[in-house]
């Protein structure tokens, strides 16, 4: 008896206990987020490649067979040469020699054509180097070349000598594929009396002058009206032209043409110190001229 109420009691107190609550269902764990995707690399770039320089010139022109060119320059034809430098320009020098005796080889042709295409590679700048007349100089040496240097020979030959010289340009332009933009001209003794005289008169267009070894005043009534071209006037200490030349600067200056004017200890002919102070004043001239 008292072992059936020990179990009596026993079913009460588990019938009257609170049942016990449930527990709650655990979520299911996340899955693990994927890594963030690094961004691509950008593939690496081709090494880069420089574009080839310009050909200079952009047309090579033929070597014409001639005596009158000498080995420091090139054949444009028979009675004109030329000089390119290493690299491109656009400057060209159009330079009238002086007396120079009709022989295959001679010191005069050789000099005068060494000293331009010297200066000119120093200048990088193109020449051109055509040849005058012959009957031009004095009777002793009337059969050597040269230009007209006096008013009379300036009216028979002058307008004929000048259309050459052009043509003579634009063939060297359209030989080298090459527009040259600046031209200058300039010559020594016979040379440089004739480009005075072109000068003064107004009678070709170039942006710039030089007399060396040589010069005259034409006295040209229209010199004031032309517009002012910077003229290089260089002779030397030992030649007999000094007066004449300082005279010309004068006259120039007198119209407000820039002018300079150099006295070097040297005798008569082309010299290159002429040309290695030429190239620079004209070279500045022609850009105070554009601003």
């Amino acid at each position: 008896m008292a072992r059936f109420r020990a179990l009596c009691c026993l079913c009460l107190a588990s019938a009257c206990a609170e049942p016990t609550a449930p527990r709650p269902a655990l979520a299911p764990a996340a899955a693990p987020e994927p890594p963030a995707r690094r961004p691509a690399e950008p593939a690496p770039l081709p090494p880069s490649v420089e574009a080839p320089p310009p050909a200079w010139p952009p047309r090579t022109p033929s070597d014409v067979a001639t005596d009158w060119c000498t080995e420091s320059v090139r054949g444009l034809r028979t009675d004109a040469c030329y000089f390119l430098p290493d690299a491109p320009t656009t400057t060209l020098l159009i330079y009238l020699h002086g007396v120079v005796p009709p022989d295959k080889s001679s010191v005069q042709k050789t000099n005068y054509q060494a000293v331009v295409a010297n200066a000119s590679r120093r200048a990088n700048a193109a020449a051109l180097m055509p040849r005058g007349n012959q009957g031009l100089t004095p009777k002793e040496v009337a059969k050597w070349w040269g230009w007209p240097t006096s008013p009379d020979t300036y009216r028979r030959h002058g307008p004929e000598l000048v259309e050459r010289i052009v043509g003579a340009r634009r063939e060297l332009e359209a030989a080298t594929g090459v527009r040259f933009e600046r031209v200058y001209l300039a010559g020594s003794s016979s040379g440089a009396y004739f480009v005075a005289t072109l000068a003064q008169r107004g009678a070709i267009d170039v942006d710039g002058y030089g007399a060396m070894s040589g010069g005259t005043r034409v006295l040209e009534p229209a010199l004031h009206q032309l517009a002012p071209r910077p003229m290089y006037i260089g002779y030397g200490l030992y030649d007999t032209v000094g007066q004449s030349a300082r005279e010309l600067g004068k006259l120039l200056e007198g119209a407000r043409w820039p002018v300079r004017i150099a006295e070097h200890r040297t005798g008569h002919g082309a010299r290159e110190i002429y040309l290695d102070e030429a190239f620079p004043f004209w070279n500045e001239q022609a850009k105070s001229r554009r601003q």
